[in-house]
């Protein structure tokens, strides 16, 4: 195995361009923060065990969403429609309330707040949040999941949303 050094940093530009060629899915995550409603988009989103249920995503260190929301006590993962591209956007953008209309959602009994017509929600505890390079690792424990409105997802691929289009 070759020893990569310090010295021989990988282009930032052809990185970016390299993993804008792996399609991702999309969820937003949100929790509750001094009572007040707080979600980012996340195209990070992973399973990572069956026993104890986990799930991951990462998030930029220097998101001012994830300054409120890791104080949350619970979180939701909502796992987003082919036809829920503007309610990503919307999540992803700095300085709006992205809890206004049009974005429906309710508080579920836990107070997490949860989005509305969306394929389903994980519902999850803090488990372990990892600094890793320039953004956390967090994990999840599954606490409980609702199918809302399962079909095709919304993915991201080469800096845009899209549909997922089965083969055949």
């Amino acid at each position: 195995m070759t020893e990569i050094l310090p010295s021989q940093a990988v282009d930032p530009a052809r990185y970016r361009q390299a993993l804008a060629l792996h399609a991702a899915g999309v969820v937003i995550i949100t929790g509750s923060s001094e009572g007040e409603p707080v979600g980012l988009t996340a195209t990070s989103f992973s399973s990572v065990s069956l026993d104890p249920p986990l799930v991951s995503f990462y998030v930029d260190r220097s998101s001012t969403t994830w300054a409120s929301l890791r104080n949350a006590e619970r979180f939701g993962v909502n796992i987003l429609g082919g036809d829920q591209a503007e309610l990503a956007a919307r999540f992803a953008r700095k300085g709006v309330d992205r809890f206004a209309e049009p974005t429906a959602w309710r508080l579920d009994e836990h107070g997490t707040p949860l989005l509305d017509d969306v394929c389903a929600h994980v519902l999850c505890l803090p488990h372990t949040t990892l600094e890793i390079g320039d953004h956390f690792l967090v994990v999840g424990l599954v606490t409980g999941t609702e199918l809302v409105a399962p079909g095709r997802p919304l993915l991201y691929h080469r800096g845009r949303f899209g549909r997922f289009l089965p083969h055949g």
